[in-house]
């Protein structure tokens, strides 16, 4: 998909400074569009080639109202249109102002009224808006329909004056509270002259119950905050956007627990103080849930934390019971145990310090190869490799995928060479968005005859055709290795899972 940048650099000789402004006015203009009740188109004068004529624009991005029917349901952008279709383009560059047509515009057999504002930067016209209203859908004039359009009056013509959006950066223009939220209108004394519906719901689960018409916003909004510092800052924000000057958004918890988010903008159409708008949104209930999953998180990690500590409890008792054993066999398989629990442990270990439940199998694996071969590797001098990425899987995933592995990688160290032989293991995976192929190779001595996964009696074995089967739901397989050894063939499915 072609992006406003794109179509800017492909199509005109903007400068990157014009090209900056033009992609702020983008960021900002949900804020307008949803004002006026109408679409926004942003044209700009098309620098002519061997396929298109001087005095053409092109529509390099495209805005819809949230607050009323499109007058543009199909995609408009990228395409181009002569000046003599749509002669306010270029009144509004040659004038340098608001340009309305006298009679409504058909399109598609919808009524559309057009008006142009050019967007001015460095006193230079760099493009042009074309506001554009469906006239299909009758609206009643309301107190609310009046103040957005008189607010939506008073940016436009800040767009054309070259002061709106401001010069500051406004990094978190998509996160701050949108026309429907809640929007407040103050005249130049900070006083309220308008607040919606949403805007006094806000207010009313801040502690103010009576209506806002008429009340001075900064002080009053600073009496509600619980917090002294976010009192002060969230009032001197208003008193500046009534100053003249922009703020970023600010979020502040008042004195009955709601928590609101603000964000002030000046109104100074023509250089003429106009008070500000108030953006404001009630987030009190996404931050309890919030708060309520990092707590719950915290609590997840904590479990994580003591399980692992309990199991690496359990693995010291295993090993001080095998130095009290006499009998060989029972040393080796407490030792094969103590490899199990540490290797779940070290899964345990990771998620314990894991914000969203899912393991890096890559560096999990880096460190449970070590332990891998403890019991066998110091008599077959054996090397365990890994190759190939792994990556990140669910914790659901991770904790038998893990004991799989180092099952079929201790069985090859055990049984694959002769005491005393060298060799090497080898852990490769290859993943795709569904599956994720794990062999596990060998260059020992290779499968005996007659052998059969199902029939085996191999403790190991058994452990990991059960978590395979039920736990991974995946496939596994045993193969000779050409020229010689055996490969383990394991595919587990990434996703649709239970």
């Amino acid at each position: 998909m072609t992006t406003l940048a794109d179509l800017l650099a492909e199509h005109t000789g903007l400068p990157g400074g014009a090209v900056d402004h033009l992609q702020k006015v983008v960021a900002e203009w949900q804020l307008l569009s949803d004002l006026s009740f109408a679409d926004f188109l942003m044209w700009v004068p098309y620098v002519p080639d061997a396929g298109h004529d001087e005095g053409e624009f092109l529509c390099v991005a495209h805005a819809r109202p949230t607050t009323a029917p499109t007058a543009h349901p199909e995609d408009v952008v990228g395409t181009f249109i002569k000046a003599t279709d749509h002669p306010q383009l270029k009144r509004a560059v040659l004038e340098r102002r608001i340009c309305r047509e006298e009679d409504p515009h058909w399109y598609l057999g919808v009524p559309v009224r057009r008006e142009t504002i050019p967007v001015v930067y460095d006193g230079s016209v760099i493009g042009v808006l074309s506001r554009e209203t469906n006239l299909a859908v009758p609206r009643v004039p309301s107190p609310l329909e009046i103040a957005y359009l008189g607010s939506a009056g008073d940016l436009c013509q800040m767009v054309a004056d070259g002061t709106f959006p401001s010069m500051e950066p406004s990094a978190d223009v998509h996160t701050s509270p949108r026309v429907g939220d809640g929007l407040i209108r103050l005249d130049a004394n900070g006083a309220v002259i308008f607040a919606s519906p949403n805007a006094l719901s806000a207010y009313h689960r801040m502690g103010h119950a009576a209506d806002l018409v008429g009340v001075r916003l900064a002080p009053l909004t600073r009496s509600l905050i619980a917090d002294p510092f976010d009192a002060t800052e969230v009032a001197q924000r208003i008193l500046a956007a009534i100053d003249g000057q922009p703020s970023m958004r600010t979020e502040a918890e008042s004195r009955r627990g709601a928590v609101v988010l603000f964000r002030a903008l000046p109104l100074r159409p023509m250089d003429t103080p106009a008070g500000a708008l108030v953006l404001v949104r009630d987030v009190t209930e996404v931050k309890r849930r919030d708060r309520a999953l990092l707590s719950k998180d915290a609590t997840i990690r904590e479990i994580h934390h003591r399980v692992k500590n309990n199991l690496q409890t359990v693995a010291a008792l295993l090993r001080l019971q095998s130095r009290r054993s006499n009998s060989p066999e029972a040393k080796a398989a407490l030792a094969e145990s103590v490899r199990r629990v540490a290797a779940i442990a070290m899964v345990h270990e990771t998620l314990s310090v894991s914000v969203d439940e899912r393991v890096d199998l890559d560096k999990l694996l880096d460190k449970v190869i070590p332990v891998v071969g403890d019991v066998a590797v110091a008599e077959s001098h054996v090397k365990v490799r890994r190759s190939g990425q792994f990556g990140i899987v669910s914790a659901e995933l991770a904790t038998p995928l893990v004991m799989v592995l180092t099952e079929l990688a201790q069985n090859a160290i055990e049984h694959a060479y002769p005491a005393g032989q060298s060799g090497e293991v080898t852990l490769s995976a290859e993943r795709s968005a569904r599956w994720l192929d794990i062999v596990i190779s060998d260059d020992g001595k290779g499968l005996p005859r007659g052998f059969s996964l199902e029939r085996t009696d191999g403790l190991g074995l058994q452990i990991v055709r059960t978590l395979v089967e039920s736990e991974l739901r995946g496939s596994l397989s045993l193969r000779r290795r050409q020229p010689r050894g055996t490969e383990a063939v394991l595919r587990v499915p990434l996703s649709h899972r239970r």
